[in-house]
């Protein structure tokens, strides 16, 4: 059978159930959950890989999904994810009303698209014409924003990573993956987007500790870590014009405990943080500037600080033979002037991690309306945001297996990794302690 005949029953599959995969998006979309406590969302794809017929594992860093379907051959193994958490929006008219979880960044999209396409393969089978296996991995807690919630499970040992895919590296599950595709919802004026980079980042818990006292009646016998911190803050500011343009520096806080009460003078005082940047020297850069602003704070009020340093994103690199592939498939289904290139985003992913390991892409595709991570966001065109990703995942599948696996092979053998697992474990550990 031809790769052209393949794409075409591929197509008219995901068409069949094109129903089914939307009321999927759509039941995820108003049922969100934060990371790693995504056992509705999990839920959901066991049974439907159970449906199916396709053998899953499940309980894979909590609440992580892992099945896989046979190719004739299995000369090369292909990975499709889709993450299974939301965000904490809590305006969002579909939030959690007693955990602000709300999927304000399409994570819902790529689940539906994920099963969509697993549910076409099973049907045609057409993985009896490919030299390859597909593995579908539904993976949690992208967003890693709940720094407390996350160093309880890494403490507990049940983690060993905020992040899914990072974790999901860890315990070994990419260890027998050649490529990985994914997408991400997008949202402007061309339908998809390929190709492009991410920032990455490190995570930062900052704790500043001073002394309680009366806040009206003895202020001079108190030391106030509000007062630290905001000094800690406003030094950074005062850095910004140090980092430069193409390095794309992002540093974002919160403080997420400013004190115990408005009459007493603060002592314990919490704030999250991230540090962006395009690469792994820019990242270690604006960091130490960072630690030395916080530090500096707490010299200045007499207060004590400690900085916990832990892992964001690795910054992603694309893979150009693996968007060029996805970009052709775009351009047969929606036509040129439907496709542009994504460029660098100032955004990260854990999809970073992954990329700086094997084959790896991250294209856009729209269908979504509203300002992404806000109350905004909505799905309007669910054909393009939930159906269109499953053709455009599956069609690229058929022409990297498809004789003899040979365009796969291809992208395996020009692929230049940054890191092996082990080593990127060690990156990880070196760039935290300094």
């Amino acid at each position: 059978m031809t790769p052209e005949k393949m794409k075409e029953l591929l197509c008219e599959a995901i068409d069949k159930r094109g129903e089914e995969i939307k009321a999927i998006g759509r039941d995820i979309f108003t049922h969100p959950e934060l990371g790693y406590r995504e056992h509705r969302t999990s839920e959901i794809v066991q049974k439907n890989f159970a449906r199916l017929g396709i053998p899953y594992r499940a309980g894979i860093s909590i609440t992580g999904v892992r099945g896989e379907l046979k190719g004739r051959a299995s000369s090369v193994r292909v990975a499709v994810l889709g993450e299974l958490d939301g965000l904490i929006c809590p305006q969002h008219p579909y939030a959690d009303p007693n955990t602000g979880a709300a999927h304000a960044c399409g994570h819902n999209a790529q689940i539906a698209a994920m099963l969509g396409l697993a549910m076409a393969l099973v049907e045609t089978g057409l993985l009896s014409e490919l030299n390859g296996d597909v593995v579908f991995m539904a993976v949690p807690a992208e967003e890693a924003i709940e720094a407390e919630y996350e160093r309880k499970l890494l403490e507990e040992g049940k983690i060993k990573f905020a992040t899914g895919k990072q974790d999901f590296i860890a315990l070994g599950e990419f260890d027998d993956i050649d490529l990985a595709l994914m997408f991400h919802s997008g949202g402007d004026e061309k339908k998809v987007k390929v190709g492009g980079t991410h920032n990455g980042n490190i995570k930062k818990f900052v704790q500043y500790r001073g002394r309680e006292a009366h806040a009206g009646g003895k202020p001079h016998e108190g030391i106030n870590a509000l007062n630290a911190a905001l000094m800690g803050l406003l030094g950074i500011h005062a850095q910004r014009e140090t980092f430069r343009d193409e390095d794309y520096i992002r540093i974002h806080p919160i403080i997420i405990k400013g004190g115990d009460a408005v009459n007493i003078v603060p002592s314990d005082v919490r704030i999250d943080m991230q540090v962006r940047g395009a690469s792994f020297q820019a990242i270690l850069d604006a960091s130490r500037k960072v630690d030395r602003a916080l530090e500096a704070g707490a010299m200045a009020i007499g207060a004590e600080v400690e900085i916990t340093n832990s892992p964001g994103y690795m910054p992603r690199v694309d893979c150009p033979p693996l968007s060029n592939l996805f970009r052709d498939n775009a351009v047969a289904l929606l036509g040129e002037d439907a496709v542009g290139e994504t460029g660098h985003r100032p955004s990260s992913t854990d999809a970073g991690d992954l990329s700086q390991l094997i084959p790896t892409i991250h294209p856009y595709v729209n269908g979504a309306e509203g300002s992404f991570h806000s109350s905004e966001l909505t799905f309007v065109d669910e054909d393009l945001a939930y159906v269109m990703p499953a053709k455009l995942l599956g069609m690229t599948l058929i022409d990297l297996l498809c004789e003899g696996a040979k365009k796969a092979l291809a992208c395996k053998a020009s692929y230049k990794p940054a890191f092996t697992k082990d080593s990127y474990l060690a990156a990880w550990e070196e760039l935290v302690a300094k």
